[in-house]
């Protein structure tokens, strides 16, 4: 994007930390998840795929503006894709490159926007699609010691790749949360939550599992809002799911992206 890396999902990246592991009672059907490696092949299975093949996702939310101790105010939505695409780089070690096309919408009729009235200044301001193109390189090393930007991976430790998993009923979900490159300008932190039926997360026969999720993400004004040294911050929510296929956009969506960004439908490194 322009001024920030959202991966709702993961999805575009986990910090290791302690497992909270499902009771035993309710565990017995389950994969080890206190191991490394299992944390590993279910979180490429949850944000992408174990074969190298591109991975959409599809979300939409709203965006809210902070101030103070005011109550949050709904600025505009957003609509957009993330296109994973896990590339295998040796046994047990992966990088998740991907592209993000995410457009904003009017939060009372809908309509995509293309200029929008500043509430806190009064200023008429060009809306900016939030567009990032990832590259080989320039995405995610995935491994048992940890999730890492690839170009800043010397900067994080190794750390045994442990997550936070919980089973009940019919489902399995994760709390995990994105790791950002150093020196991105705060606030600035996501956090999201994948759910995955459990009768397919159980089947190691599948490699990419159908997953929905929902996120909260905090980050600085974006820069097209023009906000200068204004207090604040603004809060993203969003839900979604990853698809079979771009096929599976909405039509109005879909046109759109491919219109503008042909290049963005694809993360296959090339």
């Amino acid at each position: 994007m322009t001024d920030r890396r959202t991966a709702f999902l993961s999805v575009t990246g986990a910090i290791a930390g302690l497992a909270a592991l499902p009771t035993a009672s309710d565990a017995a059907d389950l994969p080890d998840l206190s191991k490394p490696e299992e944390n590993l092949s279910n979180l490429i299975r949850t944000s992408a795929s174990l074969k190298e093949e591109d991975c959409p996702w599809y979300y939409n939310g709203t965006i809210y503006g902070i101030v103070g101790e005011d109550s949050p105010r709904p600025l505009y939505r957003f609509e957009g894709m993330e296109m994973y695409f896990m590339r295998h780089l040796s046994p047990g070690l992966y990088e998740m490159i991907g592209n993000t096309v995410t457009f904003m919408r009017d939060v009372d009729t809908g309509a995509f926007l293309r200029e929008w009235k500043n509430p806190y200044t009064d200023a008429v301001n060009k809306v900016e699609d939030a567009i990032q193109g990832g590259k080989a390189g320039r995405g995610f090393e995935y491994s048992v010691n940890g999730v890492r930007p690839t170009p800043f991976k010397d900067q994080f430790p190794d750390q045994p790749l442990k997550l936070w998993w919980t089973s009940t009923g019919d489902y399995v979900w994760l709390h995990n949360s994105t790791v950002y490159p150093p020196g991105m300008k705060p606030p600035r932190m996501q956090r999201q939550t994948n759910f995955i039926r459990r009768d397919e997360f159980v089947n190691p026969k599948i490699d990419s599992l159908a997953t929905t999720f929902t996120s909260t993400v905090f980050m600085p004004w974006p820069k097209w809002m023009e906000m200068g040294e204004h207090p604040g911050h603004v809060v993203w929510h969003a839900s979604g799911a990853k698809l079979k296929s771009i096929d599976q956009l909405p039509k109005e969506y879909r046109t759109r992206a491919e219109k503008d960004y042909p290049d963005r439908m694809s993360a296959r490194p090339t």
